[in-house]
């Protein structure tokens, strides 16, 4: 990461805090690694992030469903699924340091910075090695590459390494009244498991045909060992799962369909598609014949923000096998039936905010001869806005208060709206500015003569002057979600 991307990426941490965004949890009691709280705009955005993804999902989409399945589930289903035998990271421990770190994430650093220092042809012959090694699970080639290339523990800067070793994912707990005796079950750590073991109960029930989706946003919990770039990496996390369900052999035509579709959905809300890239998975997950991830150009580099997979029948299979029930679609086409092919769309929606907080962050520099002025900006998309308006009356007095009130009352049963009488009209613009609202409405005494307000717009910092009773319908243009689904 370059000093200037660094900078940039600590000012957006430190920014979420200060405005209300992210918090780290229990900080009170100085913290949980790996695991913070949404604040009062934070949950606001989020909402608005899983509304756009639900909408554009679900609500358009004819032969899609959305469900919301239980966090704990019968413990066979991650038996069936293979997370209790194979769900866990490369881990390696420097002897110095006491540290813990992936053993994948030391190789892939180590690439950046070849790739920093001009040494492209060493970081391309590194990622192949390293993906070749994870492709085989050859935890001995892994350390031999950390030892070749001289990789040091950030904190000791030593290369006194342990061996690779694996380190499992999951989260477990006890189901009973007493932990003696009682049930070992798991916090999930995918949502995509209670769309599979309810398949036929929503196919059934929905009377849905192939293809057609089921759609999740729910909760997961993953036993991070290392926590990485803020909210990257988290013990509890939340996702945006769709798992597709086509006829066996139309799986590649629908993978294909579904990564095309998944990327216009990102650059909808304005995103430069040059931060955008695909990267194709060497290592396949056991159940998959074809992976991509959807990736994003962070200030500390690409990462995975979204996951298109092709689980053959992998899923159903195994519930099949575990449950011993039937999870077959009949086809009243061909008149049989099969266990149908799953195309899967993934998200990770809190990575998902934390990019749509880096893409819009802006600091900007508005001096000019006569006075040194700037502003911090966040070009939030106005369906994506916490807050769509700010309503301020000029002054506190005079009526003004009262007007600006009675316009605000009107407008709030349709927007989430702030009111800000506090400190100079410039402050109040520029604290707007900073959590990303579109809009300004600002009431002053010709207001009271002639029920006309000012409009200031966050980009352009252009101001207008409109009628009252047209804010309604002003304000509902904007922040229309047709806007990013038509």
């Amino acid at each position: 990461m370059s000093k200037n991307n660094e900078e940039l990426f600590k000012n957006v941490v430190s920014h979420t805090k200060e405005y209300g965004f992210v918090f780290p949890s229990s900080e009170i009691y100085d913290g949980l690694s790996a695991v913070y709280d949404y604040g009062q705009l934070g949950s606001e955005l989020k909402n608005n992030i899983k509304t756009y993804w639900w909408k554009s999902m679900v609500q358009l989409n004819e032969n899609i469903v959305g469900i919301d399945s239980a966090i704990f589930m019968h413990p066979k289903i991650w038996k069936a699924s293979g997370h209790v035998d194979g769900f866990a990271d490369p881990m390696i421990d420097n002897k110095d340091s006491k540290k813990r770190y992936r053993a994948d994430n030391l190789i892939e650093d180590k690439i950046a910075r070849y790739l920093k220092d001009g040494k492209s042809d060493k970081a391309n012959q590194l990622q192949t090695d390293m993906d070749a090694a994870l492709a085989a699970d050859d935890l001995n080639q892994l350390k031999e590459l950390i030892e070749q290339h001289e990789i040091v523990c950030p904190v000791s800067g030593t290369r006194n390494w342990t061996d690779v070793r694996q380190f499992n994912l999951m989260f477990s707990t006890q189901m009973g009244a007493m932990a003696e005796g009682s049930d070992e079950v798991y916090l999930r750590p995918e949502t995509a498991q209670g769309i599979f073991v309810n398949f036929l109960n929503v196919q059934k029930s929905g009377r849905m045909r192939i293809p057609f989706g089921i759609a999740q946003i729910g909760k997961a919990f993953r036993n991070e060992v290392i926590a990485r770039q803020f909210i990257m990496r988290m013990r509890e996390f939340e996702q945006m799962e769709m798992q597709f369900f086509v006829k066996p052999g139309t799986e590649m035509e629908w993978y294909a369909h579904w990564k095309e579709s998944r990327l216009k959905w990102h650059l909808a809300v304005g995103t430069p598609e040059k931060k955008y890239r695909f990267h194709d998975h060497v290592k396949l997950a056991h159940y998959a014949n074809a992976a991509v991830d959807i990736e994003f150009e962070f200030p500390f580099g690409f990462k995975e923000v979204e996951g298109i997979h092709s689980r053959t029948d992998f899923d159903l299979s195994q519930h099949e096998k575990f449950s011993g029930k039937k999870l077959q679609y009949f086809d009243t086409v061909e008149n049989k039936n099969y266990v149908p092919y799953v195309i899967e769309t993934s998200i990770g929606l809190d990575r998902m905010f934390l990019l749509t907080l880096c893409n819009a962050y802006e600091e900007q520099d508005l001096s000019n001869e006569e006075k040194q002025d700037s502003r911090t900006v966040l070009h939030l998309h106005p369906c994506l806005a916490p807050v769509k308006a700010a309503v301020f009356p000029l002054t506190k007095k005079d009526g003004l208060p009262e007007k600006a009130r009675e316009i605000m009352d009107l407008l709030k049963l349709d927007f989430n709206l702030q009111y800000d009488e506090k400190d100079s009209i410039g402050k109040r613009y520029r604290r707007q500015d900073a959590i990303g609202t579109p809009v300004c409405i600002t009431v002053d005494h010709q207001t009271l003569e002639d029920n006309t307000v000012t409009i200031r717009h966050r980009d352009s910092m252009d101001q207008e002057r409109v009628n009252a009773d047209d804010l309604d319908t002003i304000l509902g243009k904007l922040v229309s979600w047709k806007n990013l689904l038509s």
